[in-house]
């Protein structure tokens, strides 16, 4: 279990920072896929299989496939990868790679002082985690479940709004368009009329 323990945090490690890396957007979803299966290796090695599962459906699953959905929709091509390559000067490591040393030096320190211990836990079933978010910190849950719903709400409107606003100018760009033709044909008649004796 110990070695696919560190396996998998290798794994987790180099795939995050090919994400972090890549200017096509693609490229870096696909990447982002394989660190998240990579954590949910790292979980179920931990004895959290339920978190493990978790993780596989909904985020490497259903949010990264929504991500590559999405990105492939607004198909930014060439000139999106070109401009993120622009953005991706060596002064913004600066911040990150400080950041990185930080969590490195600590996880070496840890290692070598042997505070890890066993990396196989007690395994947590679902109804153990279902009991704890349900009881000890349900006003958490319940809060986070009112965001979520706000922030649905919050899209659905704007969504709505947009699409109202488009649906306007699309009315009113043809009304101009049948104003312009009707008035070059009034405009034609009045003046093959005033023209003829």
């Amino acid at each position: 279990m110990e070695a696919a323990f560190y396996t998998a945090s290798v794994i987790a490690i180099a795939a995050t920072i090919l994400t972090i890396t890549r200017s096509n957007a693609i490229h870096a979803l696909l990447y982002l896929i394989v660190s998240l299966l990579a954590i949910s290796v790292v979980f179920y090695t931990l004895g959290a299989p339920f978190v493990a599962v978790l993780e596989v459906i909904i985020y490497a699953g259903a949010i990264m496939v929504l991500f590559i959905f999405v990105v492939m929709m607004l198909n930014l091509g060439q000139r999106a990868a070109a401009l993120e390559r622009r953005w991706q000067t060596p002064a913004i490591w600066t911040g990150p790679t400080i950041l990185s040393a930080l969590l490195l030096a600590e996880v070496v320190y840890l290692l070598v002082r042997g505070a890890g211990g066993e990396t196989a836990a007690s395994v947590v079933e679902p109804k153990q985690v279902a009991m704890v978010l349900f009881s000890k910190y349900l006003i958490g849950v319940e809060l986070a479940s009112m965001l979520l719903l706000a922030g649905m709400a919050g899209a659905y409107h704007l969504g709505a709004q947009q699409r109202r606003k488009k649906e306007v100018q699309h009315a009113t760009g043809a009304d101009e368009g049948r104003a312009g033709a009707g008035g070059d044909l009034v405009h034609t008649r009045t003046g093959g009329s005033a023209g003829a004796p």
